[in-house]
């Protein structure tokens, strides 16, 4: 068995639903302090962060940083009875491992972590700084996660130069498509105030359903002409929708309506914020209230060094360039895009994340291991 295959299985064995890591980043810093890594801890709340970092000593510089991150947190298995397997056994069938967390991204966690061993193990005195962050707080709202480390981060001058994300970036096969940026998530609580009532007695004015229907027909008939190479145009979507008391003859004295945004830079927050109070004003819509909150910025790394050293190691590991893609959800990757960092991500096939009987081809997590390894050597200086 690989040494990134066992890594794995060991990883897959704790039932790390967020927020609670089971003992998985403490078993990461014992592999890692025995290659000469230093761990900090950035926990917060009930969310475990851990730092492992790596510099050569003597006269070599402390950069570039190259980190690594990722998260040891999974999202609930669903019904026991329909897996094939204990989804918390790491069961190896027919070259595919299967268990939570196998793809959505305890595979990645221990292909960088056993790349790292083997990287600092050949080149101990590596040009710069080799880092890996760790949260288990990404599944969840991500609010003591990599968010709070950010900061503390910087406040001790440990920014990295370049952040390799480890989420499940690929289509088909390893390797074939990486993301280079993500759109952001904006999260809208629309709530439209009226009287509640008698059904045979109330005033039709009174209702805010009736009161917020031609608004609502307009906020998401809103198409948003904001689309470009990298990006595809802004979406605003109805997430939720609830009104009345359940009784059939009481008129609501409230509608919400939670609204969920996924915007590209070229329609900040604020600038769609605008848009939907002017579209709210327009229709006449009388009292209402839009609380706001913006779960993460857009943000694209098109060019520079991590990005030609990704492409580069692709092309020479599997033969081929990948296509970069901003598709998905958000990663944590926008907390440290938003500090200046380049971010890449790569990682394994992501048909199976968040689904029953999750799994990851078992080879290709050997294969994950070589391209992040040889990333390092691109990136650290490294040309022996």
């Amino acid at each position: 068995m690989s040494l990134t295959l066992d890594y794995t299985r060991q990883l897959l064995s704790r039932p790390s639903q967020t927020p609670d890591d089971v003992g998985c980043q403490p078993l990461i810093a014992g592999w890692l302090r025995d290659a000469g890594f230093n761990c900090h801890d950035y926990s917060s709340a009930e969310v475990t962060n851990s730092l492992y970092t790596h510099a050569a000593s003597g006269a070599h510089p402390q950069r570039p940083h190259l980190l690594l991150l990722g998260h040891t947190d999974v999202v609930p298995a669903g019904p026991r009875a329909q897996w094939h397997s204990n989804p918390f056994a790491a069961d190896l069938r027919e070259g595919l491992l299967y268990g939570r967390g196998a793809a959505d991204m305890k595979g990645a966690v221990a292909a960088m972590v056993s790349a790292m061993r083997v990287f600092v193990e050949h080149y101990p005195e590596h040009a710069g700084r080799l880092s890996l962050l760790l949260t288990s707080d990404e599944e969840g709202p991500a609010r003591d996660g990599v968010r709070v480390v950010v900061p503390a981060l910087q406040r001790n001058q440990l920014l990295p130069d370049y952040c390799l994300v480890g989420e499940p970036s690929s289509l088909q096969r390893l390797g074939d498509n990486i993301r280079i940026g993500r759109r952001g998530s904006i999260h809208a609580r629309l709530r439209f105030i009226g009287i509640q009532g008698h059904t045979a007695y109330a005033d039709p004015a009174d209702n805010p359903v009736h009161r917020a229907m031609a608004a609502l027909l307009a906020i998401t008939s809103h198409r948003f002409a904001d689309g470009d190479a990298h990006f595809p145009a802004t979406t605003l979507h109805v997430s939720n929708l609830h009104a009345g008391t359940g009784a059939n003859n009481v008129t609501p004295g409230e509608l919400e309506v939670r609204l969920n945004i996924r915007n590209n830079p070229a329609s900040p927050a604020a600038q769609i914020k605008a848009q939907l109070e002017h579209l709210l004003a327009a229709h006449d819509c009388g009292d209402y209230r839009l609380d706001w909150e913006v779960s993460g910025a857009p943000f694209v790394t098109a060019a520079g060094e991590l990005l030609q050293a990704v492409d580069a190691t692709l092309e020479s590991v599997l033969g081929s360039k990948p296509v970069h893609d901003t598709g998905g959800g958000t990663s944590d990757g926008r907390f440290f895009a938003a500090v200046g960092c380049q971010v890449v991500e790569l990682g394994v096939v992501n048909a199976s994340i968040h689904r029953i009987n999750e799994h990851v081809r078992a080879a290709d997590l050997d294969v994950l291991h070589t391209l992040y390894y040889d990333i390092m050597r691109r990136l650290l200086g490294v040309t022996g």
